[in-house]
């Protein structure tokens, strides 16, 4: 990937439903650029698909946050399985240094968040823990709820992201 992909990529963070016309004269590239390199990004899986941001302050929101945790095993695929099927966990990522996993809650309310914490500092294998909620959704418009800096996708491999089913 080059310079162009992951502006092409930045772009499409900020809006997925962007045209082609669009993105093309915000990157001040021809349309046929854009198309091709849009094409080309999903048939190699850079691109796995397409997704909608809900409005912050809608009526239903839910409470999110982080969980790291770390670990006194090395076999994690059984606590990985297991956060993967618990209904208030959004992603688990593995990760190196202290921590050995990355959990992103999503729930209803506060109550559901001490519940989902709680249950984890409680699993075998969880050697310590720390969480923190998010107050604000995204720091500026193009970042994602979790404000995710720049660099963190080499820590945060697509490959090591879970998604409930």
């Amino acid at each position: 990937m080059d310079d162009l992909d992951h502006r092409l990529i930045a772009e499409l963070r900020v809006n997925a439903r962007a045209s082609v016309p669009t993105l093309a004269a915000i990157l001040g590239v021809a349309r046929g650029t854009v198309q091709a390199r849009l094409n080309r990004l999903v048939a190699s899986g850079v691109i796995a698909g397409f997704t909608v941001r809900l409005r912050e302050n809608r009526p239903d929101a839910l409470i999110r946050g982080v969980m790291m945790i770390e670990l006194n095993t090395r076999n994690i695929k059984p606590t990985v399985a297991t956060l993967r099927r618990h209904p208030g966990f959004a992603a688990v990522h593995t990760t190196n240094g202290i921590w050995d996993l990355i959990g992103e809650i999503e729930v209803p309310n506060l109550s559901d968040f001490n519940t989902v914490v709680t249950a984890v500092r409680a699993m075998d294998g969880v050697a310590k823990s720390e969480d923190a909620s998010v107050s604000r959704a995204s720091l500026n418009s193009r970042s994602n709820w979790l404000a995710r800096p720049a660099g963190i996708a080499d820590i945060l491999a697509p490959s090591d992201t879970c998604r409930p089913p």
